[in-house]
């Protein structure tokens, strides 16, 4: 396994439309392994193929309890919503106060090929949509209603 590298806002990368993975594969695999270990030396809850060069529909989420691995992903339901702060590996320093939904449940396929379904709520629910805007080029700061103070930041 190895780190790799996370891209920042500006690298044009971040806001290209990545392609769906049309078969598993070593290569695959061996992102997947760099992906975790990349996301669990950054401490953050999510990372997405694109935030590190990669434009291939592939992102991973730590619900709490284990980092699911979501291949092709798509939102199948949402309900509710919630607004708080959010951050991205890809934005480091910058928060911002977002509005998302309460609850998100997706559907994926794993690195074995099969298709399962997840749901969550709260940050889980957050970080489902913060992560599959990354794979259509999106970043949180164009969601963003208000950005967060220096002040605000340091209180997190």
């Amino acid at each position: 396994m190895a780190l790799l590298n996370i891209l920042k806002e500006g690298d044009e990368t971040l806001r290209k439309k990545s392609r769906p993975v049309e078969k598993l594969s070593p290569r695959l695999i061996q992102l997947l392994d760099d992906m975790q270990e990349t996301l669990k030396e950054s401490g953050g809850v999510g990372l997405a193929a694109p935030q590190v060069g990669i434009l291939r529909r592939v992102v991973l989420v730590d619900n709490g309890e284990e980092v699911l691995e979501l291949i092709n992903p798509e939102i199948i339901e949402t309900r509710g919503e919630q607004t708080d702060y959010e951050g991205c590996l890809s934005c480091p320093g910058k928060w911002g106060i977002t509005k998302r939904p309460a609850y998100v449940k997706v559907r994926a396929m794993n690195r074995k090929g099969k298709y399962y379904e997840a749901d969550g709520t709260g940050l889980t629910a957050r970080c489902f949509c913060h992560e599959l805007d990354h794979l259509d080029g999106t970043l949180f700061i164009d969601k963003v209603e208000r950005m967060l103070t220096e002040e605000e930041i340091e209180n997190l």
